[in-house]
């Protein structure tokens, strides 16, 4: 059983009487969600919302752990990091796992909280959080029958396969509810989120409460849904007072209620009621910078060595440029692994430029992004002037601002087929 001697009382979210007194942080390290909730839609970032889904920034783990501290000495009273998106942690395992370890080295006495939608909850994923000693989970379940997850969940992706309707929300139920009992094996603290959606799940509360109730559930947080444009319930009404009152009356005969939730960003940070993630944002590129100086390198994907212009999935080589005195200079030419080895392929290009902070490319698709960025290497899908990418990239400037426009020009793989931009064949 896991024994935690850190002070778990201290978690503002699970312990309304410490929201004055103690403050928490997350790290936005997950990009990529596994499921698509009808409710939810990221296609806008405001800094002015608060809700999950929505950062500012991605870093990946050595910046995150960076910025942890320098968070920490300009907010004392953090006392809990979380991981909660802005996607779903399991849906970026080995970035969340490697941030939840490096924290845990270097700060041994910070609470540490996951947030998840539970399909990427594993028995390993699950011990493995018990190890680095996380003390407190939350797992967000809108339905305990597939018939009304159906109607929440428009698809849910396990592996390479997705699956919809009855079947994608089951699913979901299933790894939902087995986690449960395994992390209370461990001592784990469990919170159970749930998105009230009038006339979808408002009925069905009382009945995911008694269910995860009788799993060892520990608090209950009822959230109000809020419409977002672009989602699939963009046009459904927010639950008024009474629906949300009848929905808290019927799920507090099993469960303690969470009556303070602020609905925090995933990058959210401060006291509940203080979120301080654009005083921080600065924090966040000083963090970043001190990792980066780590990495001198960057890499660059090129036909002739002016333009950035290859798709990574056909680059049989990349070159290594640094910055010198009198601008950038190239200092090698690297090979990359040949196609027709897998999902090795990407983990040896990985390694071939672990000494590079960035790599420029045409574009690039899901697998080796994954891999690269897992090493902590940005990818960025962009065209133009090499000497004009490498300035933005030292520059700390946005390399959005060099984004390609492919303009329906699909992109070539190792394979020779032609896929959509940016999707590569892995």
């Amino acid at each position: 059983m896991f024994q935690s001697r850190l002070p778990v009382e201290r978690h503002p979210c699970f312990s309304e009487g410490k929201k004055h007194e103690f403050g928490r942080i997350h790290l936005p390290v997950a990009p990529k969600c596994n499921i698509q909730c009808a409710y939810c839609s990221r296609k806008t970032d405001c800094p002015n919302e608060s809700r999950p889904g929505v950062s500012s920034r991605v870093l990946a783990p050595k910046e995150a752990a960076a910025y942890l501290h320098r968070a920490i000495a300009a907010e004392p009273r953090i006392a809990v990091c979380g991981i909660a998106g802005p996607g779903d942690p399991f849906a970026n395992t080995d970035a969340t796992m490697e941030t939840l370890r490096l924290i845990r080295d270097t700060a041994p006495e910070m609470l540490l909280c996951v947030s998840s939608n539970g399909l990427g909850l594993t028995d390993d994923v699950v011990d493995g959080l018990a190890e680095v000693r996380v003390s407190h989970m939350t797992i967000t379940i809108n339905a305990v029958d597939p018939e009304v997850g159906a109607k929440v969940y428009a698809w849910v992706r396990d592996g390479k396969k997705t699956y919809r309707g009855i079947e994608g929300a089951k699913l979901l139920m299933e790894r939902q509810l087995a986690a449960i009992p395994k992390f209370k094996s461990h001592g784990i603290e469990v919170k159970i989120n749930t998105v009230v959606v009038p006339g979808v799940n408002d009925h069905h509360v009382e009945d995911i409460a008694r269910v995860v109730s009788e799993l060892g559930a520990d608090v209950h947080n009822l959230i109000p849904m809020t419409p977002a444009p672009g989602a699939l319930f963009e046009d459904l009404p927010e639950p008024d007072a009474n629906t949300m009152h009848r929905a808290r009356r019927g799920s507090s005969k099993y469960l303690k209620q969470m009556m303070h939730c602020q609905r925090c960003r995933a990058d959210a940070v401060g006291l509940l009621e203080e979120d301080r993630s654009r005083e921080f944002a600065s924090l966040m590129d000083e963090a970043r910078e001190e990792v980066a100086r780590d990495r001198p390198y960057v890499a660059v994907a090129t036909q002739e060595g002016v333009l950035v212009n290859q798709h990574l999935g056909v680059a049989d080589r990349v070159q290594i440029w640094e910055r010198s005195d009198d601008g950038f200079r190239l200092i090698a030419d690297r090979p990359c692994p040949s196609p027709g080895s897998g999902g090795s392929r990407w983990e040896e290009l990985a390694e071939v430029v672990s000494d590079c902070r960035a790599i420029l490319v045409a574009a690039a698709g899901e697998a080796p992004r994954k891999a690269l960025e897992a090493r902590g290497v940005a990818v960025c899908e962009m065209e133009g002037l090499i000497d004009d990418a490498l300035e933005t990239v030292y520059g700390g400037q946005d390399i959005a601002k060099l984004r390609a426009r492919r303009n329906g020009l699909g992109s070539a793989c190792g394979c020779g087929k032609v896929r959509e931009p940016g999707t590569g064949c892995g």
